[in-house]
């Protein structure tokens, strides 16, 4: 349980810092005009080519290939992206709730996400996913 918690806090360090630049931006992106859910996809994007490299090195000190490591990343976001992009389209648009409200709520659903997953799929530790003798894809 250590190794989770540790794992946990700093994944939650990460997505922190990240996560309060990305919602400012979107706040100020959708304050000028920008749609919810093209603001959203945009910074997603940058969310997550700037959060890869700080969770596979420093949140789960994951040592394994580079190229397959990241195409599992990716994959999990495009999950999260799908979960995202449903969510403001039911509460937002079919619902009429604010869309500044339901998004600051997506954060920290999506977050929990996606620790699971990078934590259970991403970034695992076990046979099937190598890590003593780590490659450079």
């Amino acid at each position: 349980m250590k190794g989770t918690l540790g794992q946990l806090l700093r994944y939650g360090l990460v997505g922190l810092a990240s996560n309060g630049v990305l919602y400012l931006a979107y706040l100020a992106l959708t304050s000028v005009g920008v749609g919810a859910k093209l603001a959203m996809s945009l910074l997603y994007a940058v969310g997550v080519a700037q959060t890869f490299f700080f969770n596979k090195r420093w949140s789960f000190r994951h040592e394994g290939a580079h190229r397959a490591t990241f195409v599992r990343y990716c994959a999990s976001y495009a999950i999260g992206y799908a979960v995202n992009l449903a969510a403001l389209h039911l509460l937002v648009d079919r619902l009429g709730l604010p869309h500044q409200v339901v998004q600051g709520v997506m954060i920290l659903v999506i977050a929990a996400l996606l620790f699971l997953l990078q934590k259970l799929w991403v970034f695992r530790t076990d046979s099937s996913t190598p890590t003593a003798h780590p490659t450079r894809s």
